[in-house]
């Protein structure tokens, strides 16, 4: 699939060109995954983002983190390590 954006759209961004593909990527993942179309790891790896910085992007943005089953057992089993 390719998206298109018109070229006034993309001159009145203020995003550096050599930039562009990757910020807007991870811009189109971070909302993906802020309205529940797309899991961590789905939107993460659109992204090209590892977790870590993936989690630090939805703290920048005030995005709320979703727990779904997968992730929970994830973290649980973190804690339970780190013990």
């Amino acid at each position: 699939m390719t998206l298109t954006i018109p070229d006034d759209v993309i001159q009145s961004l203020k995003i550096p060109k050599q930039r562009m593909d990757i910020e807007l990527r991870q811009e189109m993942a971070f909302a993906l995954y802020q309205r529940g179309l797309a899991s961590m790891g789905v939107a993460r790896r659109y992204a090209e983002l590892d977790k870590w910085a993936f989690l630090d992007g939805l703290a920048k943005r005030g995005i709320v983190r979703h727990f779904g089953e997968d992730e929970l057992s994830e973290d649980i089993a973190y804690a339970r390590d780190s013990q």
